[in-house]
């Protein structure tokens, strides 16, 4: 088996898509700039202009109310910091699971954060939001409230259409990071109540390099970059073409090639052979909703490094949670949030699957992972 043949880290960055591929590329041999308006410039404008019809689509959203930016995390930066200064907001409201791009975010604001917890199952309490709203309606303060869809360590769907109904009739604001979520569930965005969401190229298929953030019409003032007044004056800077075609024509696909992968369905066939090789493993969330692509699970006393580096030894890649974290192991905090102690924390990784998996990949890990608790069980003499 050659090194890193089987991908199972789809959460942290899916595979490139064919077409994605061959739409970046396409773009790559147009030369000019799309705020041009010479022949040259309208031809980048009009593959842009695709590509937000293409994203749009696929998020339920008008074309008009996708931003382009750089990556998820300036489109999360941009919602909360450049949000806070629009809206004039008091403070901040963030879960105890958010990515960290939404807590740095929250923190570079220098605004008061107030965290609300995640119960054991890693759902976000929404009474702890409902009680942040009532207390800010009391004073007159007005808050930012930053949630995410769906967790990128566990998979679990956060119950956000609950938080709509409190954020969105009130004078606060609602910025949901989508990253994880979008084409996956459906985020229908201009007809929901959130008033931003983030969303990103290469968890989609797409190359890296590109997000976007969705915008509704009153959010238009929300700016991080003036820049030059490109996408109508809200994310200054030249676009780049190539990597947008490449998320448009992601976006166009990845629904129809995820869910024909049957990732759900690989899943359950990973943690029914995990559990017959470990009958002691823990599945964390798997007593709520989660997103089906995704299993974060610990072997207690296995610690994560040991067992990653069998696993990749083996040409498996998986990870141990966020990828987002200059490669270190160790414990997360997320699961730290959801009460999980701290030597169980240090045990868990993450499967992650996604458009181009297959069952042949899942028996492929069962062998690995059945290798790794073996050896395992062996050096500590437990018995199989």
């Amino acid at each position: 088996m050659t090194r890193q043949s089987i991908y199972l880290d789809h959460n942290a960055s899916a595979p490139l898509l064919p077409e994605a591929r061959a739409a970046h590329i396409g773009a790559l041999d147009l030369v000019g700039n799309p705020s041009s308006v010479h022949a040259q410039g309208r031809a980048l404008r009009a593959v842009i202009d695709k590509a937000r019809a293409q994203v749009a689509r696929l998020a339920g959203a008008e074309r008009d109310q996708v931003v382009f930016t750089g990556s998820a995390t300036e489109a999360i930066t941009q919602a909360i910091v450049g949000g806070a200064k629009a809206f004039n907001v008091d403070a901040i409201v963030v879960s105890e699971g958010e990515h960290a791009a939404v807590l740095r975010a929250a923190e570079a604001t220098g605004l008061p954060i107030k965290k609300v917890g995640l119960d054991a199952d890693g759902v976000i309490k929404v009474e702890e939001i409902a009680a942040a709203l009532a207390a800010a309606d009391l004073v007159g303060m007005r808050l930012l409230v930053a949630v995410h869809l769906v967790n990128n360590e566990t998979g679990v769907i956060q119950p956000v259409d609950r938080i709509e109904v409190l954020v969105g009739p009130s004078p606060h604001y609602l910025f949901v990071d989508a990253v994880q979520g979008f084409g996956k569930v459906g985020l229908e965005f201009a007809s929901r109540a959130p008033d931003m969401m983030a969303i990103s190229g290469h968890k989609i298929g797409g190359p890296a390099g590109i997000g976007a953030l969705l915008m509704k019409g009153h959010a238009d003032q929300v700016r991080l970059i003036p820049g030059g007044g490109q996408e109508s004056g809200r994310r200054g800077g030249t676009e780049s073409a190539a990597a947008i075609a490449g998320f448009g024509a992601a976006a166009e696909v990845f629904a129809e090639r995820f869910y024909h992968a049957n990732v759900s369905e690989l899943v359950r066939t990973a943690e029914d052979g995990m559990r017959l090789i470990a009958p002691d493993l823990v599945i964390f969330g798997e007593k709520t909703d989660r997103i089906g692509n995704v299993s974060n699970f610990a072997v207690p006393g296995l610690k994560n490094a040991v067992a990653m580096m069998g696993l990749d030894l083996a040409g498996l890649a998986v990870s141990s949670g966020s990828a987002c974290s200059s490669g270190k192991v160790g414990p997360s905090h997320v699961l730290a949030a959801m009460g999980v102690p701290a030597e169980l924390g240090e045990c868990a990784m993450r499967v992650s699957f996604g458009w181009s998996s297959s069952i042949e990949d899942v028996e492929a890990y069962l062998r690995g992972f059945g290798e790794v608790v073996g050896r395992h069980r062996a050096r500590h003499g437990v018995a199989a």
